[in-house]
C-alpha cells in the first residue's frame, strides 16, 4: 500500500468526484483552482499530501484545452508536494480520436497528450473506454483501462428489449458491440458508414437483420451527434420498430440535443463521464447512468495492490 489514499478534483467535473468520494466513503481533497483575468490557470494544493497517494479526477471534456492544462498544472503540483504516487483519473481522454497519422502531415494528438501527462508527473492513468485502445501504448506509464459495458448490460437488461439487436455504427466499434451483444444474447448488426468531413458521415449500408427489431446502438463517443442520427435513419428505413442508443461520453456539442430531440430515437443513455446536468435539463431523451461507482472501486483496488481486470470477468 502506498501513503495515504487522497482523491482531488480539478473544475472540470466536481459532481463526478463528490460521487466517487461518497463511494469510498472519504471527503474530497482541497484544491484551491482560479484563472488570472488573462486566462492562466493558477492551483494550489490545501492539504499536507507529503507521502499520500494522490487520484487526480479530471475528464478533458469542453472546455477542452483549459481543462487539459488544468490537469497537467494539478499533476506537477501534486509531484512538487511530494506526493508518494499521483495517479491521473481521466474518465474521458480527449483528443483520442487523432489517434493515428490517416493523412498528411498531421499530428498524432492522441500520443501527444500521453507524452504530456507522464511528463507533468502521473505515475499512473486510469481512464474509462478510450476510443481506441492502442491508445494505452501511448503511455510510457501503467494505465488501468476501464469499460463502461457493465453499466450499460445492467440498464438494457432493465429495460426489457424483448426483440432486440446490438447495432454497431461503424467498423471501428464491432469489439464493443459484439461483447455487449454476446453478454446480452442479442445478435448483432453493423453500419458501413464513410467519413465525408470533421463530425461528417454517410451511411453505405447496414449489415445484418435490423427488420422488425429493436434496435440498440452502441457508441465510444456521442459529440455533434450526427453519424448517430443518419445511423438511426437508416435503421428505420430497414424496419426497425424501435431505436435507441448507447453512448459512454456524451460530449454533445453544437447541434448535438437538438438533433437528438428531432431524430425517431427513442432514449439516449449515457455515463457522466463529462458532465451532464445541463444537457439533461435540454434534452428529455438522455438517461444518465452514472460509473462513478465504478471508479470508485477500481481506485480502490489500484490503492490496495489488487486487481482491476477482474472487475470485468
Amino acid at each position: 500500500m502506498t501513503g495515504e489514499l487522497k482523491i482531488f478534483s480539478g473544475r472540470a467535473h466536481p459532481a463526478l468526484v463528490e460521487e466517487i468520494c461518497a463511494y469510498l466513503n472519504l471527503p474530497a481533497g482541497n484544491v484551491v483552482a482560479y484563472n488570472f483575468s488573462d486566462g492562466e490557470t493558477f492551483c494550489q494544493i490545501g492539504e499536507n499530501v507529503r507521502g499520500s497517494d494522490v487520484f487526480v479526477v479530471q475528464p478533458t471534456s469542453s472546455p477542452v484545452n483549459e481543462n487539459l492544462m488544468e490537469l497537467l498544472i494539478l499533476l506537477d503540483a501534486f509531484k512538487r508536494s511530494s506526493a508518494s504516487r499521483v495517479t491521473a483519473v481521466v474518465p474521458y481522454y480527449g483528443y483520442a480520436r487523432q489517434d493515428k497519422k490517416d493523412a498528411p502531415r498531421v499530428p498524432i494528438t492522441a500520443k501527444l497528450v500521453a507524452d504530456l501527462i507522464s511528463r507533468a508527473g502521473a505515475d499512473r492513468v486510469l481512464t474509462m473506454d478510450l476510443h481506441a485502445s492502442q491508445i494505452q501504448g501511448f503511455f510510457d506509464i501503467p494505465v488501468d483501462h476501464l469499460f463502461a459495458a457493465p453499466v450499460f448490460i445492467e440498464a438494457v437488461r432493465e429495460m426489457e428489449i424483448p426483440d432486440g439487436v446490438i447495432v454497431s455504427p461503424d467498423a471501428g466499434g464491432v469489439e464493443r458491440a459484439r461483447a455487449i451483444a454476446k453478454r446480452l444474447g442479442m445478435p448483432l448488426a453493423i453500419v458501413d458508414k464513410r467519413r465525408t468531413g470533421p463530425n461528417e458521415a454517410e451511411v453505405m449500408n447496414v449489415i445484418g437483420e435490423v427488420s422488425g427489431k429493436e434496435a440498440l446502438i452502441i457508441d465510444d463517443i456521442i459529440d455533434t451527434a450526427g453519424t448517430l442520427v443518419t445511423t438511426v435513419e437508416a435503421l428505420i428505413a430497414k424496419g426497425s420498430s424501435r431505436v435507441l442508443a448507447v453512448g459512454v461520453h456524451g460530449i454533445l456539442s453544437g447541434p448535438a440535443l437538438a438533433r437528438i430531440e428531432e431524430s425517431p430515437l427513442e432514449a439516449v443513455l449515457v455515463t457522466n463521464t463529462t458532465p451532464l446536468d445541463e444537457k439533461i435539463r435540454r434534452c428529455g431523451k438522455l438517461r444518465p447512468l452514472s460509473v462513478a461507482p465504478l471508479l470508485g472501486e477500481a481506485i480502490r483496488r489500484i490503492h490496495e495492490n489488487s486487481s482491476v481486470s477482474s472487475l470485468f470477468v
